[in-house]
């Protein structure tokens, strides 16, 4: 055991002496010079106690000395020969061999000390000591009382100088500079006092691999680049980068969730229950051994030789016949090569007469091309075989034989015989679907240059109206194709629409941040007094709500216009749209004929207003919506309206003011939209020629894509009276598509195309714009307009 320490403040251990550097050992890790501390733990220093000296324990040449400690009291001088007598002769010997070292020293090396010594003389009898500054302390050779035998006593340290770091490693003060600039150089830096500290020496692969699988503590030391060697790391420094790389919190005692505490409520009883009482498992903190014998394993068969990486093999070419192999039992037997057809008589060296050609046959043989030519040779006589020539055309043949010997078939395929009309669907004739629109009935045109834009019918189908681009509405008679009437406004005309009621009539206009309401000439007096009592009450309805500057705006005031001989009227009422509002690109009623609704082109939800005539009301239904709006419609049959913005189509609950489906269209660019009569399927075109057909009971995604369209569908509509629909396109064309609807929810709607309709001109990259199916007078009529500024009736 190693003795106990004084417990006096003043006591403390004899340094231990610094090995010459002649005497340093090199380790694998590198040189180092090693200096013992006071009083630690030092691997370097061994106290052993009277038992262990009397059996024989020596101490090595190469190992530090030790010192006896000594009193500051004057006391200790027992225990000085005490600690004297137990290293026993052979320290006596080590200690006058060291003598002589230390007496060999030089000045300059004496000066580069880093003790620190008291400038008191030892308290001891007879010892004093003098000291001069910043050099060795010379230590007295006394006799010891229990040996009888001279040592060296060194005197104690100041006891104010509690700081050890003088016996360690002087460390490299270079600083923070790269340390590749040190790679050329046998040092790696200075150390306090200027001396150069040398390069540790380093291993190869091979000691770094053995030092992985021999020495278990390697994985957990790092390089360290200022020293340049692997610096072992503490427990808590393995720790703080375990919670790194976990993204845990560094600090160890740092709790960041509270215990989870469970209460039951009982008979008066209050229970605190632990998630777990499992105690922690060693594999979480301790390296697996199992591992580590796997890797041992592998490595000594890698010293072995008995684990070789495979080598690639070098494949030898196979030549082989392609005709004589075998043929695999799995497969059909191969073809055999093909022949060479057989000569004939023009051929011979001595054809008949009727197979030698003439001149006149000569002559328009080599006029033709070589493509055009049947045969590579006109036919010859000759008296004898010897007098044939060589054939000019045997190599060329030859190649010509080879390709087709290397691009035959060598496996008989057996091949289906079927008609491509069976796998086409079975579809009823377009004859026995009628009637539907196949010709060009009249063709109304307003005699200027402007593209026609928009258009709308009647609901008895006797008037059409349209708007152009230079501000203008025309009015015409549908089954005569005169201009009844018309309104120059002055303004880009965006949309028209006419009320769906069938006991008044008048239709609405939309242009720039306005929109007029006008009444058709020529009306019943019944029609007429009931539309004026609609649009020009008595007794006007007071506004609802705050009027503001963004709100919408009626008034019954006639404006000025530029009145032709043909105009009827003025408006009879003009809603104002907020500023900045834009022109309304789609007017669309209300099946009831009291609500519509107008869609603009401003952004946000001020591009949306829907509007009542009775109560000359109107709101936006959106406080905030994303993406632009396309289109809007009314569900025919329930409160829903839909809302169509630039890919999807959203489907809403007015009464409930909630979402209720969104339909994704698939389309890149919506265009226009039409719901069916029945209001269970919806038809949307977009700019990509796709057309979608929705049935609404079935899901989201379409259930039909149809793609008939060159170019960018414009416009689509349904029928209200024949299950036909309509689309128009930018390619100048108008497809009708027959749509039978079933009433039985398990059979789908049979859609069959039945006619493409032309007529209309390209102008600018446009084509049809819009058009209208008739409903009146039991007509299956279609109204178009387009870009050439033509509206076109199509008659069935």
């Amino acid at each position: 055991m190693a003795p106990k320490l004084p417990s006096s403040s003043k006591s403390s251990q004899r340094p231990a002496k610094r090995k010459a550097e002649s005497d340093i050992e090199v380790s694998p890790e590198g040189p180092s010079e090693e200096w013992t501390g006071f009083g630690g733990d030092s691997g370097g220093i061994e106290m052993v106690s009277d038992d262990e000296e009397e059996t024989g324990a020596s101490t090595d040449e190469n190992e530090v000395e030790e010192f006896p400690e000594i009193d500051g009291d004057g006391s200790g001088e027992d225990e000085e020969d005490e600690s004297s007598s137990e290293d026993g002769n052979e320290e006596d010997e080590s200690d006058t061999g060291e003598e002589e070292d230390v007496a060999g020293e030089s000045g300059q090396e004496k000066k580069e000390a880093d003790h620190i010594y008291g400038e008191s003389a030892l308290m001891g009898e007879g010892l004093e000591w003098e000291r001069k500054p910043g050099s060795y302390p010379e230590p007295k050779i006394i006799k010891s009382a229990i040996t009888g035998e001279a040592k060296k006593v060194y005197p104690p340290i100041e006891p104010e100088y509690d700081s050890d770091s003088s016996t360690e490693d002087d460390p490299n003060r270079v600083g923070r500079i790269p340390m590749h600039w040190y790679d050329d150089l046998p040092h790696i830096g200075y150390d306090i006092n200027g001396k150069r500290i040398l390069r540790p020496a380093k291993g190869d692969e091979l000691d770094k691999f053995l030092a992985t699988t021999e020495d278990p503590t390697s994985w957990m030391s790092g390089f360290d680049h200022t020293s340049q060697k692997d610096t072992q790391l503490t427990s808590e420094e393995l720790d703080l980068i375990r919670r790194l790389q976990d993204a845990e919190v560094p600090d160890a005692s740092y709790n960041p969730y509270e215990d989870t505490v469970e209460w039951f409520t009982g008979e008066g009883k209050q229970e605190i229950m632990p998630l777990t009482a499992r105690p922690e498992p060693k594999s979480r903190w301790q390296p697996s051994k199992w591992e580590k014998q796997k890797i041992l394993k592998i490595v000594r068969l890698i010293r072995a030789g008995r684990i070789v990486p495979n080598k690639p093999k070098a494949k030898e070419p196979q030549w082989y016949s392609l005709w004589s192999t075998e043929a695999e039992t799995s497969r059909p037997p191969p073809l055999t090569a093909p022949k060479v057809p057989l000569p004939k008589h023009a051929e011979s060296y001595n054809p008949p007469e009727e197979y030698l050609p003439d001149q006149k046959e000569i002559d328009k043989y080599d006029d033709l091309s070589d493509e055009d030519k049947v045969k590579t040779y006109l036919p010859k006589k000759y008296d004898s075989l010897r007098h044939v020539p060589a054939y000019e055309h045997f190599i060329h043949e030859r190649q010509n034989r080879l390709l087709d010997l290397y691009l035959a078939p060598r496996i008989r395929r057996v091949k289906l015989n079927i008609n491509p009309d069976s796998m086409l669907p079975s579809l009823p004739s377009p004859q026995s679907l009628r009637p539907f629109p196949v010709f060009e009935a009249l063709k109304m045109s307003g005699g200027g240059n402007s593209r026609a834009r928009c258009v709308s019918v009647s609901p008895d189908g006797v008037w059409t109206v349209s708007g152009d681009e230079d501000g203008i509405v025309r009015l015409w008679e549908t089954f005569v194709g005169r201009e009844a009437a018309r309104w120059k406004l002055g303004k880009r005309v965006g949309a028209v629409e006419w009320c769906p009621r069938k006991d008044v009539s008048y239709f609405l206009v939309g242009v720039e941040d306005e929109i007029f309401a006008f009444m058709p000439p020529y009306l019943a007096p019944a029609v007429e007094s009931a539309t004026l009592d609609v649009l020009v009450p008595r007794n006007p309805p007071p506004p609802i709500g705050e009027q503001t500057e963004k709100s919408v705006k009626w008034s019954q005031e006639s404006i000025s216009f530029k009145q032709s001989a043909s105009t009827f009227s003025s408006p009879l009422i003009v809603v104002g749209l907020p500023p900045g509002a834009g022109m309304p690109k789609q007017i669309t009623f209300h099946r009831r004929g009291d609500y519509f609704a107008t869609v603009s082109s401003a952004e946000g939800h001020n591009a949306i207003w829907i509007h009542q005539v009775s109560k000359r009301h109107s709101q936006s239904p959106f406080k905030k919506i994303k993406g632009t709006i396309q289109r809007v419609l009314f569900h025919p049959n329930k409160p829903h309206f839909f809302v169509a913005t630039q890919r999807y189509v959203s489907i809403y609950d007015l009464s409930a003011q909630k979402l209720l489906k969104t339909l994704y269209t698939g389309s890149r660019w919506i265009s226009s939209m039409d719901i069916h009569p029945t209001g269970d399927h919806l038809i949307v075109g977009g700019y990509d020629k796709k057309l979608m057909w929705f049935d609404l009971d079935l899901g989201n995604k379409p259930y039909k894509v149809l793609r008939y369209h060159t170019k960018a569908i414009r416009s689509v509509a349904f029928s209200p009276t024949y299950p036909l629909f309509a689309s128009s396109s930018d390619d100048g064309t108008i497809q009708i598509f027959h749509a039978r609807v079933y009433s039985d929810l398990m059979t789908d709607a049979l859609i069959v195309p039945l006619k493409v309709l032309r007529g209309h001109a390209i102008t600018d990259g446009l084509g049809v714009l819009e058009l209208k199916f008739t409903a009146g007078l039991g007509t299956c009529w279609l109204v178009s307009a387009g870009a050439d500024g033509e509206v076109r009736v199509w008659c069935n």
